[in-house]
C-alpha cells in the first residue's frame, strides 16, 4: 500500500479513525472525510507527525455536492485514486411503528447513498488504477435486526449495490469488498437516532467486551491488500450469517430475544 492514494469516510472516529492509522503507517497517502473538522485536524497533526501525507475534507457524505468536491479535491492533490473506503454511517434504535420517517431516510442518506455518491465520482479514477471500493457493512446487512429497521435496510442496499458493481466490472479489474465488522466498540451506538431523530446517547452494549476499532482496520486493510470480496468478523458475526441462511426462523427467535434484553430495549 506505499504510495496508494486511500479515501476514508467518517474518518474522525472509530473504524474510519483506526483505519487511516493503519494505512498511514503502511506508507499509504490518506485522505480522511468527515464532518468534524477540529477531529480531522488532530488525526492529520498525529499522521504527519510520523513522517506521512494527509490530506482532510469536511464532508458530509449525505450531500451529493460534497462527495462530489471530496474526490475533486482528492485528486487535485495526489492526482490519482486507488482506494475508496466508505466508511461514513449512523444506526438508529427505535421501532419502525414509532420511528419519524425522517430517522430512516437519514440513516439511508448516509449509509447508503453516501456510498453511492462517493463512488460514483471517484470511480473513473478507480477503474484506472484497477483499485478498490470497500463498504464497510455490519451484520445487520445480513440479517435484518428489530429496532433497526432504517439501518438494515441501508446495509441491504449498500450490499446490493457493491455487489452489482463488482459484477459490472469483472473484465476492469476493479476490486470491490464488504467489509461486515459484527459489533466494534465504537460511538456509532451513541451517536445512534431515536425515534425522533434525537441521539440515543449512551450505548446498550457492553463496548469493552467487543472487537476493537483497530483490529477491525487490520482486517480491512489485509483484506483489501489481497482484495478479497467479503469479510465477516467475529464468531457472533459468523454465526449470524450462517444462521440466515439455513435456519432463518431460529435466527429470528435468537436475534428477537438477544435484542429484548437490552437495557432500555425498544422491544419491550
Amino acid at each position: 500500500m506505499k504510495n496508494k492514494v486511500v479515501i476514508i469516510t467518517g474518518a474522525s472516529s472509530g473504524i474510519g479513525k483506526a483505519t487511516a492509522l493503519a494505512f498511514a503507517s503502511n506508507g499509504a497517502k490518506v485522505v480522511l472525510a468527515a464532518r468534524s473538522e477540529d477531529k480531522l485536524t488532530a488525526i492529520k497533526s498525529e499522521i504527519e507527525k510520523a513522517g506521512r501525507l494527509c490530506l482532510t475534507v469536511k464532508c458530509d457524505v449525505s450531500k451529493e455536492e460534497e462527495c462530489s468536491l471530496l474526490i475533486a479535491k482528492t485528486i487535485n492533490h495526489y492526482k490519482k485514486i486507488d482506494v475508496l473506503i466508505n466508511n461514513a454511517g449512523i444506526s438508529m434504535r427505535a421501532l419502525f411503528e414509532k420511528s419519524e420517517l425522517s430517522v430512516i431516510k437519514n440513516v439511508m442518506d448516509v449509509n447508503f447513498w453516501g456510498t453511492v455518491y462517493c463512488t460514483k465520482f471517484a470511480l473513473p479514477y478507480l477503474l484506472k488504477s484497477k483499485g478498490s471500493v470497500v463498504g464497510v457493512s455490519s451484520i445487520a446487512g445480513y440479517v435484518g435486526l428489530p429496532a433497526r429497521t432504517g439501518y438494515s435496510a441501508s446495509k441491504f442496499a449498500m450490499h446490493g449495490f457493491l455487489e452489482s458493481l463488482r459484477t459490472e466490472n469483472l473484465e476492469n479489474n476493479l476490486h470491490v469488498l464488504i467489509a461486515c465488522p459484527g459489533f466494534t466498540a465504537s460511538n456509532i451506538r451513541n451517536s445512534a437516532l431515536v425515534a425522533d431523530g434525537s441521539r440515543q446517547g449512551e450505548s446498550p452494549r457492553k463496548e469493552t467486551k467487543m472487537m476493537s476499532a483497530a483490529e477491525v482496520a487490520e482486517e480491512i486493510y489485509a483484506a483489501i491488500k489481497s482484495r478479497k470480496q467479503k469479510i465477516v468478523l467475529t464468531t457472533e458475526g459468523k454465526l449470524a450469517v450462517f444462521f440466515s441462511k439455513w435456519m432463518p426462523k431460529v435466527l429470528q427467535s435468537m436475534v428477537f430475544n438477544k435484542m429484548k434484553k437490552e437495557p432500555d430495549s425498544p422491544l419491550k
